[in-house]
């Protein structure tokens, strides 16, 4: 989260509850990714929690630099190949599945770059304006930062699921407005947009069951 670490412990306690019942609404194995998603989303803004925490005490510590790295791995890595891969495994349609695939392919070479900038160039983290500013050595950052809205937006607006397209306009919504008004604190503002999309998610999952109720009725 951006604000503060009592926002960053609140939502996480929030998601982490949600990502629990959206666990409990999955029946597929294919649907676990997304499923688990909100739990994901938990556990990265505990860590962004315990970084506020630790900032103003030892910025370049060794649990500072434990917690940013995990954070960047999180947010820069992880998240553009798993959100693809996600709505593509529960996706039935084949022709919408194509353009989800194109969007995981740049998902993945995204990640690779910012993969090997998070490895081997310097990167850290401060407080500055009421937000974790992530500094790294990303170069061509607006190129970047398409392929990243591109790959963890666009395949779920792709989806033939109502809720799925909610999602993804919640995402994009959140990435755009990130990127135009929070630059410095990119990484961590649209993760703010991203986890409260989480409500959408058990919403999808609840959906689902409400569905497969009604047709054990018919």
């Amino acid at each position: 989260m951006c604000f503060s670490a009592t926002a960053s412990f609140t939502a996480a306690g929030i998601i982490g509850a949600i990502g629990v019942v959206t666990l409990t609404r999955a029946r597929n194995p294919r649907e676990l990714p997304l499923a688990a998603a909100p739990l994901l989303f938990a556990l990265q803004q505990a860590t962004e929690g315990l970084l506020w925490l630790q900032l103003p005490l030892a910025p370049e510590g060794a649990i500072s630099t434990g917690l940013t790295l995990v954070y960047l791995l999180f947010s820069n890595v992880f998240w553009p190949v798993y959100a693809p891969l996600a709505v593509f495994l529960i996706e039935p349609s084949a022709a919408r599945r194509r353009p989800m695939a194109v969007g995981l392919a740049a998902g993945t070479c995204v990640a690779a770059y910012l993969l090997w900038t998070i490895l081997a160039l310097p990167h850290g983290a401060l407080i500055r304006g009421g937000h974790i500013i992530y500094v790294t050595q990303t170069r061509q950052h607006i190129l970047v930062a398409a392929g990243y809205i591109a790959a963890v937006s666009l395949p779920l607006l792709a989806s033939s699921q109502r809720t799925v397209v909610i999602l993804g306009a919640i995402v994009f919504a959140g990435c755009a407005i990130a990127y135009a008004f929070y630059w410095e604190g990119f990484v961590s503002v649209w993760c703010f947009f991203a986890a409260g999309a989480s409500g959408v998610i058990v919403f999808h999952f609840e959906k689902q069951r409400r569905a497969r109720l009604l047709a054990a009725r018919i």
